[in-house]
């Protein structure tokens, strides 16, 4: 199926990584729940998914908040961050957005706005093949306020040196899709992969 793009001449394509480049949610959720379970924290997976695209050290920090715990934040992202490299070879990317990543490659630049790590959005997009296709990262760590805040988006626009309102945002997640029209970008919403 070929996603459906907006009407508009786009000068970048800005695309969230995980749930949208690579269907690596499954791997996401399995990895937090495998590395919560050594602190009995539970994280049901309907929250999981309403949190897509927060950074990892704010859904820990929240995940205390909420359950009166005190894991230490960077060693549960650490562990996390290790189990979700085990369990990355098991993702696919998804086609729909590969597609669009194809046709336009070398026509525009691109960036990934990710509420992941660096090192996590790298790992994914080398073992999908395509990390060279993208000019600019902005990932967890770089910006002050993540996603819905715009600041992720403008952050990439400003490095790729096109105008927010040129820009076109290819995103899963609600928080995404209000940071990209917070931005004054026009947004693709990738739907779900289907599973079974």
């Amino acid at each position: 199926m070929t996603l459906p793009l907006p009407t508009g001449e786009f000068q970048a394509y800005l695309f969230d990584c995980d749930g949208t480049i690579v269907d690596s949610m499954p791997q996401h959720y399995t990895a937090w729940r495998d590395t919560l379970d050594l602190w009995g924290c539970a994280f049901p997976e309907d929250l999981f998914y309403a949190w897509a695209g927060r950074p990892t050290a704010d859904i820990v920090v929240a995940l205390n908040e909420q359950h009166g715990l005190d894991m230490p934040v960077e060693t549960v992202v650490a562990h996390r961050e290790s189990r979700f490299q085990q369990l990355l070879p098991t993702a696919s990317g998804i086609p729909g957005v590969l597609r669009h990543i194809d046709d336009a490659h070398g026509r525009i630049p691109f960036a990934v706005v990710s509420g992941s790590t660096r090192e996590a959005v790298t790992a994914s997009l080398t073992a999908l093949g395509i990390l060279d296709r993208f000019d600019v990262l902005v990932c967890a760590g770089e910006y002050a306020r993540p996603k819905p805040d715009p600041e992720p988006f403008l952050r990439a626009a400003e490095l790729l040196g096109v105008p927010p309102t040129s820009c076109l945002v290819f995103e899963d997640a609600d928080l995404g899709i209000e940071a990209a029209t917070a931005a004054g970008m026009a947004a693709v919403r990738v739907p779900p992969p289907r599973r079974g």
